[in-house]
């Protein structure tokens, strides 16, 4: 590869961390109470965005772009999201998705900075964090959806992580993750390589049709295929 890898960018929910349904059931359970009730499949098409977003574009599916009421009606239904999905991450199992902080290790030992980057709000994504089994391990920074004027697919988040960590060309930058929103924030901040990984909430079929680098099944496949090819050049 021309230019080396400086920062690796991964999302957390179904790309670092075991996607076991909390995102989906508190949405379900919010969009319920607020008399939204959405099938699976419009939930999937909006995950990967910030949250408030994503249920924005809901409720103007629901009552149209121009109601006066969808600005009360968002943030109600964000409101008892928050409160649902923070209550389930306290008390239900997190766990990293096998292979992660392997990953992790090995990208360091590369010289490569590590950022996370996610659609959740600084308390749900702290609360994740901290209940993770870290082992002394941690990344330089954490960028959540409440840091930006602009979630995915925007690239504001990628571009903060850059900030952060020091890294100004783009190029320079991998990013990682689950879904459709995730590949095209990668593909907006013009990273280096853009990897998929088939670990979460969108499925090879989805994920294709977005321009990627690399479709893996998890995170932990990740070394292995850096070895392939990013040490070969191709990417």
């Amino acid at each position: 590869m021309a230019t080396r890898i400086e920062l690796a960018v991964f999302d957390i929910y179904g790309t670092t961390l075991q996607d076991m349904g909390q995102v989906p059931a508190a949405f379900e359970t919010a969009l319920k109470a607020g008399g939204l009730a959405f099938s699976a499949a419009q939930l999937i098409s909006v995950r990967g965005a910030s949250k408030r977003e994503a249920i924005a574009a809901l409720v103007e599916k629901r009552f149209g772009k121009s109601n006066p009421g969808n600005a009360a009606r968002t943030e109600a239904a964000y409101a008892a999201f928050q409160s649902d999905l923070l209550a389930r991450f306290q008390k239900e199992r997190v766990a990293f998705i096998p292979g992660t902080l392997e990953t992790f290790r090995w990208l360091r030992q590369k010289g490569v900075a590590l950022a996370l980057n996610t659609g959740f709000d600084r308390i749900i994504a702290n609360t994740i964090i901290d209940r993770l089994p870290w082992n002394d391990f941690s990344v330089e920074t954490v960028v959540c959806g409440d840091d930006v004027l602009q979630g995915r697919p925007a690239p504001l988040m990628i571009l903060r992580a850059m900030a952060k960590t020091g890294v100004r060309n783009p190029a320079q930058v991998m990013t990682v993750g689950d879904t459709v929103k995730d590949l095209e924030a990668g593909n907006n901040a013009g990273v280096g390589v853009n990897i998929g990984v088939l670990s979460g909430a969108h499925n090879r079929e989805r994920l294709q049709q977005v321009a990627h680098t690399k479709l893996l099944p998890s995170i932990a496949d990740l070394p292995a295929w850096w070895q392939k090819h990013l040490n070969q050049g191709v990417t």
